[in-house]
């Protein structure tokens, strides 16, 4: 898959996608690409590099994940306990969309309701 199917991708998975372009203000992050869901990153790379997609990631999946795939390793300055890094010039093109909408569906899940971090459900 290329950037440009990629990112086309990436906003096709719903109509609350923001795509920004937030780290601007560090020289060797300025060409990095962001893709949101309720304000929170859910996929980022490089547009100048496209070697490698940082994804969220279910903690326990990970491990399996990088013992199945070689494509899967660890995300660029990011966690490994909650993201994976996926090189999308090795990933099938059915691994990469699988995996970046697993991560939409973690971010949007986690962010929908406002109050859960409250411990309580809203009426």
């Amino acid at each position: 898959m290329n950037i440009e199917e990629y990112r086309s991708f990436c906003l096709s998975l719903g109509s609350d996608i923001e795509e920004r372009m937030p780290f601007g203000a560090f020289k060797a992050a300025q060409g990095v690409l962001a893709f949101y869901v309720k304000g929170h990153i859910f996929s980022y790379f490089n547009i100048d590099n496209f070697t490698i997609v940082n994804l969220k990631c279910q903690p326990d999946r990970i491990l399996s994940l990088k013992e199945q795939y070689p494509c899967i390793s660890n995300p660029y300055n990011m966690s490994s306990k909650h993201w994976i890094g996926v090189d999308p010039t090795m990933a099938s093109s059915q691994l990469l969309r699988s995996l970046t909408e697993n991560s939409y569906q973690l971010v949007k899940q986690k962010y929908m309701n406002p109050n859960r971090s409250l411990g309580f459900m809203a009426d």
